[in-house]
């Protein structure tokens, strides 16, 4: 947190490769600081922070406004086309612990393609990697963003049927991690609506854990 005017929220996008990751941190950043392209191969290989402007308007706290600011870390995938699942755990790793040993992380997000089924080995191995990087409290630390959401829209599901047409393995991650799940367009550039409105449901979930952080560490 830096000044009673203004919010940092701490945040690390985690998921397969080509799910999203990085397109949806250039989403919550409003911004194109992370590479994102279609590719036969893993874009991202090493983790990099992006942070936003002051966004105002969307946090009010002792009754007062507060602008809000967004730091998100953006991490390699896993299964990887060129790192073993150990070089992506220690990667991710150091650099949560580089950018959020001080101030802590607020919220993981574990990023799934809402166009593509969640299946049990895949599942696992995500859960498991996300167990060794932040420990036993993880699902109340960790949301769900599904990519591709228009897509789905585009095949007939909203929010409702695509839950009550999805697999047990995404039903009982979801219920795990206490129904904490946003859905996000994959559009070139998020509008602002859509952007502030995906801030707001993170900034509940964050509410809801009493603004707890994960990792924070003293430097002395």
């Amino acid at each position: 947190m830096a000044d009673s005017n203004e919010m940092t929220i701490n945040l690390v996008v985690l998921g397969k490769t080509q799910t999203g990751k990085s397109a949806a941190g250039n989403s919550l950043l409003g911004s194109s600081d992370f590479e994102s392209r279609l590719s036969p191969s893993s874009v991202t290989a090493s983790c990099s922070l992006g942070r936003s402007g002051r966004i105002p308007g969307l946090v009010r706290r002792n009754g007062c406004e507060s602008a809000l600011r967004v730091r998100v870390l953006d991490t390699p995938g896993y299964p990887h086309s060129a790192l073993s699942k150990e070089q992506v755990r220690d990667t991710v790793r150091a650099a949560l612990a580089q950018h959020f040993g001080e101030e802590g992380l607020h919220l993981a997000l574990l990023v799934l393609r809402a166009d593509l089924p969640l299946c049990p080995d895949e599942s696992n191995d995500t859960v498991q990697l996300i167990q060794e990087l932040l420990g036993p409290t993880w699902k109340d630390f960790t949301a769900v963003l599904l990519t591709h959401a228009d897509k789905a829209e585009e095949a007939g599901y909203n929010e409702e049927t695509y839950l009550h047409s999805a697999s047990s393995t995404l039903l009982s991650l979801l219920n795990s991690v206490q129904h904490k799940y946003i859905f996000l367009h994959n559009h070139d550039s998020i509008i602002k609506e859509e952007r502030n409105i995906v801030l707001r449901k993170l900034l509940n979930f964050i509410r809801k854990n009493n603004y707890q952080v994960l990792l924070k560490h003293s430097k002395e």
